[in-house]
């Protein structure tokens, strides 16, 4: 995962309000073949412009936008969410057209009608666009045009310059069918739909590359990726082999709003100083999540971390502490309570795996510290560990309860519990609480100290001694 902190995105475009009404829908109007809802839940959420530096706070990125608003409650309700949002933001207000409103009812998950509020933006009402931007270039580390085509951006090829002059990258989500409009940006990112409108139809991969390629010469572009649902994504850049990502998404739900979130996570990516490609791996990846939610929504750090690590095949087995601290950081942002246990686990057993089965079940996450080598013999005595340390914590990694193995060097958990700060802390036998090496460290902060047996008649000592004596 890239630094997004040190990420600061500029986002000028234009500026929306969705409105939700929401209700059930049991009988059919009397007046007209129309179903009536029942409005019980009123919602708004930002779109547009906004959802794209909605989207950059999320993960973690500095965010500022500029668009032009009317002067209106909807520029309020917009006003606070950018707010509590932690977005710096400097609109211009018209005086005579409203905040683009788009209201949709829905009932059972199901939207069955949208109304939308709006007047096309003239140059009159964007004069001061130009100057806010040039403001706020000395802090910016990229450059977003996010062009619904209302009229918010009427000139964004002199904010390309003022841009590029000062080696800012600007990315562009264009809009319409004359993408001249968007002529020395670093990268756009149309979708197929936009992309054919410019170039034409195109019926193979072959195609979207040299009319992709010819297009990317003739805007003096950088890179050009075009998005295409459910066949994924293409980059193209000069001079360099074309890129096709797969669409990743299990389940599409709703898509409005996935072009945001892919140029936003592209922003901040490249803000943090990511290379375009691993850029556009998690574009590609955080559009596969934001599809499966209704309406604009965005996305987290956790939650894109969470699925890059599962894409990865990480998130739980053998790990270091550093390691374990990132996959803590996520447990701990979609409120799962941490368990914590440790000890040798020389010869895993029933006894072993009864207990640990019991102490996952106290949480949504395990995690098992295992003694090292020089640890177990001082505990011990020579000749042991009968198995060394990486494969007692390979077989541990391979049990369902157990989400997070690691090793530690030292006689007792101490230093790790004061490391980790887990909800609860178990340990194996017939032990009172204050015969558990650590429980003061974990009742100091709010945690919990239990202790949980093992089956009777159950210990790796047994069973070596009866290897031993037969």
């Amino acid at each position: 995962m890239p630094r997004f902190d040190r990420a600061q995105i500029l986002v000028v475009g234009d500026l929306m309000l969705d409105r939700y009404w929401q209700g059930p829908a049991s009988r059919i109007s009397p007046e007209a073949p129309v179903p009536v809802v029942k409005v019980e839940q009123l919602e708004d959420r930002v779109g547009g412009a906004g959802n794209v530096a909605l989207n950059i706070a999320a993960l973690g990125a500095g965010a500022s936008l500029v668009g032009v608003v009317g002067a209106d409650d909807a520029a309020q309700a917009l006003e606070a969410r950018f707010r509590s949002a932690g977005i710096r933001t400097d609109f211009q207000v018209s005086f005579d057209k409203p905040t683009i409103t788009k209201l949709r009812v829905i009932s059972r998950h199901q939207q069955l009608l949208r109304l939308d509020f709006e007047e096309q933006f003239t140059a009159a009402d964007t004069d001061q666009i130009a100057g806010k931007v040039e403001a706020l270039l000395s802090d910016v580390s990229v450059l977003v045009l996010s062009d619904y085509g209302k009229g918010g951006l009427q000139n964004p090829v002199a904010l390309i310059a003022a841009a590029r002059q000062r080696g800012i990258p600007v990315l562009a989500d264009p809009k319409g069918s004359d993408f001249s409009r968007y002529r020395g940006a670093t990268l756009i990112t149309p979708n197929m739909g936009e992309f054919e409108a410019v170039v034409g139809p195109c019926d193979s991969e072959g195609a979207i590359v040299a009319k992709g390629l010819a297009l990317l010469e003739d805007l003096q572009l950088e890179a050009l990726l075009v998005t295409r649902g459910e066949h994924g994504m293409t980059l193209l850049r000069r001079d360099m082999p074309e890129f096709h990502l797969p669409a990743r998404a299990r389940e599409v739900f709703d898509v409005t709003g996935a072009g945001d979130t892919v140029i936003s996570v592209l922003a901040a990516g490249l803000g943090a100083g990511e290379e375009l490609p691993a850029a556009v791996v998690l574009a590609n990846l955080a559009a596969s999540i934001v599809v499966g939610k209704l309406g604009t929504a965005t996305i987290s750090a956790p939650e894109l971390r969470r699925a890059l690590q599962l894409e990865q095949g990480h998130g739980r087995g053998v790990v270091n502490e550093e390691q374990l601290l990132v996959d803590l950081t996520d447990a701990r942002a979609h409120g799962e309570r941490i368990v914590f246990t440790n000890g040798c686990f020389d010869i895993l057993h029933a006894g072993h795996v009864g207990y640990l089965e019991q102490a996952r079940r106290l949480g949504e996450r395990l995690i098992v510290a295992v003694n090292a080598d020089e640890s177990v013999r001082r505990l011990k005595g020579e000749g042991r560990p009968i198995n060394s340390e990486d494969r007692r914590m390979a077989v541990l990694a391979g049990l369902e309860s157990v989400d997070w193995v690691l090793v530690f060097t030292d006689d007792t958990p101490e230093r790790l519990l004061e490391f980790i700060r887990p909800d609860i802390l178990v340990k194996g036998g017939d032990y009172q609480k204050e015969s558990v090496v650590g429980w003061e460290i974990v009742e100091a902060y709010g945690g919990e100290v239990r202790a949980l047996d093992f089956l009777d008649d159950c210990s790796t000592t047994a069973i070596v001694e009866k290897i031993q004596g037969e």
